[in-house]
């Protein structure tokens, strides 16, 4: 598998705090939803990694890693 920059992924500093993560994921999540993007193959695979990133980046253990 190969390895994401999530930080870059979300445009935020490896130093961001949750809040800055949350709220950058949000901006993105909302900018490629599927919903708002119909038929777009290229946000819903983006979207599905915006969101992998946020689940990885808000776990403390997982961030760690």
């Amino acid at each position: 598998m190969k390895s994401r920059d999530y930080y870059k992924i979300l445009g935020v500093d490896k130093s961001a705090r949750i809040e800055e993560i949350k709220k950058r994921y949000r901006e993105l999540a909302k900018k490629h939803h599927p919903d708002a993007n119909r038929g777009s193959k290229k946000s819903e695979e983006l979207f599905k990694t915006i969101s992998q990133a946020y689940e990885t980046l808000k776990d403390k253990k997982k961030r760690k890693v």
